[in-house]
């Protein structure tokens, strides 16, 4: 079934919306001046942790932290 319908420019350039927005936020903090780019680079690491789960109760949790870049 064929649409007439105007498809968005990062769908057109087979980007899923995700990584769309990871490259606008990123043009946008390395635009910034001092010294709000050095604030703002620092809220872009995510922190998570990891539970394994055994006989259905979760072990110790493994606490990571990354940098959010593709």
């Amino acid at each position: 079934m064929a649409s007439n319908a105007a498809v968005p420019f990062w769908r057109a350039a087979g980007m899923t919306y995700i990584t769309y927005s990871n490259i606008c936020a990123n043009l946008v903090r390395n635009c910034l001046k001092e010294p709000y780019k050095t604030e703002v680079l620092g809220r872009e690491k995510v922190h998570f942790s990891l539970s394994s789960w055994k006989e259905g109760k979760p072990l110790k949790p493994v606490v990571r932290s990354d940098t959010a870049k593709e």
